[in-house]
């Protein structure tokens, strides 16, 4: 059974209300943590309205296959202004093309600090770390490989885009974009966008498209979303390893 991690709320200097960040650290659910030391880490991402629970799922059929992972689902920092009990990164009420790169890089700092936090408990290196978001989660683990340091060897997107799309490439980072082709939420025309474009510029990245999948992860997205993350040589590695064998070859 997943846990929820209970830590002391910090309170803001007036007293009044627990600060945001920890309101999300304390919602946020621990479904693997391995009795020795983590060789990954893994952090999930929810979609707009949802909550941390709503990835546990996901996070087991990962924990099954990969034991020595620490998994936590991460909650979103605010209240979803759409009502209900779910979490936001950021306000979709009003969105457009032009003002959401001004949100999402409004919520990056917060989200960059999650992944900071959760890394330092997990003791692992920026290379060990992939970000797994689903709709809003996907633009803001994509959103956090452009134009700026790595924070993750791996970030995955599913149903997810990017707000604005990188003028250079993640040389450090690894992306794995999937979506349904029948997605009525986010046209899967923006995966196919950002994978041709990050391939123009030298980036490294995979994506799959899946006739009659809508907005949702199911079995055969989890599958390849598996397989990628244990098929997958990183083009860094790789490069390295011919580069290698060039200098072994000069030596000769």
């Amino acid at each position: 059974m997943p846990w929820r991690e209970r830590r002391a709320r910090v309170r803001d200097p007036i007293g009044s209300r627990p600060r945001t960040e920890e309101i999300a650290m304390s919602e946020s659910v621990v479904v693997a943590r391995p009795e020795g030391p983590a060789r990954q880490l893994m952090l999930l991402f929810h979609g707009v309205g949802a909550t941390a629970q709503d990835l546990v799922p996901l996070g087991k059929v990962l924990a099954a296959e990969f034991p020595e992972a620490f998994i936590v689902s991460i909650a979103a920092p605010l209240p979803s202004d759409l009502g209900g009990a779910g979490r936001q990164w950021f306000s979709i009420q009003g969105i457009s093309e032009e003002n959401r790169p001004e949100r999402v890089g409004a919520a990056l700092p917060a989200f960059v600090e999650a992944v900071a936090r959760w890394q330092a408990e997990a003791s692992v290196g920026t290379d060990a770390v992939a970000l797994i978001g689903f709709s809003q989660g996907g633009i803001m683990a994509l959103e956090s490989t452009r134009d700026r340091p790595a924070i993750a060897g791996r970030v995955v997107s599913i149903a997810g885009r990017f707000a604005a799309l990188p003028e250079s490439p993640n040389l450090a980072t690894t992306v794995h974009m999937f979506h349904g082709k029948a997605d009525p939420v986010v046209h899967y025309g923006f995966t196919v966008e950002a994978a041709k474009h990050l391939v123009a510029i030298g980036g490294d990245v995979t994506a799959d498209v899946m006739p009659g999948v809508g907005h949702e992860i199911n079995a055969e997205i989890a599958e390849l979303l598996i397989e990628r993350l244990r098929g997958h040589l990183p083009k860094r590695v790789w490069e390295a390893a011919m580069k290698a064998a060039r200098e072994g070859e000069g030596d000769d």
